[in-house]
């Protein structure tokens, strides 16, 4: 499950936490809500971050003979 968890300082400052996301997408998803929130500070990407997501590609051969009977 994707998260976004938001938490206000009272200096106005906002920390910005999110979970469930794989790779480097999280910055497309959280792209429209910095631009609204102003500066960004720093980035401390999770070890979400660095994961490759897994793909598995499989592949069939048919072999075709003829039988000596």
């Amino acid at each position: 499950m994707e998260t976004l968890e938001f938490v206000i300082y009272p200096d106005g400052r906002v920390q910005e936490m999110v979970t469930g996301i794989i790779g480097s997408s999280c910055a497309e998803v959280t792209a429209a809500v910095e631009a609204q929130l102003g500066q960004v500070v720093s980035h401390q990407p999770t070890s979400e971050f660095f994961t490759q997501p897994v793909t598995q590609q499989q592949t069939a051969t048919n072999q075709v003979g003829h039988s000596q009977w």
